[in-house]
């Protein structure tokens, strides 16, 4: 993995965590930050459900994306952003289980574009259960701070 652009990269993620009213409209939560790596978790409530009871594949699609996303901001000097071009998503399972976690890695590093990839795991009864995966593209918006 490349090295450490900015030693308060955490901080800086988990500030920028705090800013998305929409992680906190479905109640997600950040728990792991770590260089090139995040995790989302996802309490199942009747809030983020489809017609079936499991978690709404749409909701499964926005932590995803945050959780590649924030990896790929772990990368990145502080006066840089992120913002998503591109992500293509399999549904290879129901989002089934007491909690999901999204986990983000970064796959390729780059000065422009980040590639990354993200699983979403459903918990059920302590089980892992894979229920999506997700390739990404990140831009980096270099100069370019967040409001």
């Amino acid at each position: 993995m490349n090295r450490i652009s900015d030693p308060h990269f955490a901080e800086r993620v988990r500030t920028s965590f705090a800013k998305q009213q929409a992680m906190d409209l479905i109640r997600a939560t950040l728990p792991v930050v770590e260089h090139g790596r995040t995790e989302i978790h996802l309490p199942h409530w009747p809030g983020v459900e489809q017609q079936h009871g499991f978690v709404h594949g749409g909701v499964v699609g926005m932590i995803a994306d945050s959780a590649a996303g924030y990896a790929a901001m772990t990368m990145v000097p502080a006066s840089a952003s992120v913002l998503t071009v591109e992500y293509k998503m399999n549904l290879v399972a129901p989002a089934d289980g007491e909690m999901l976690i999204a986990r983000g890695q970064v796959v390729r590093p780059g000065r422009t574009l980040i590639v990354t990839q993200g699983e979403v795991f459903a918990i059920k009864d302590g089980k892992e259960t894979l229920c999506a995966l997700m390739q990404q593209t990140i831009m980096v918006m270099h100069g370019k701070e967040e409001k």
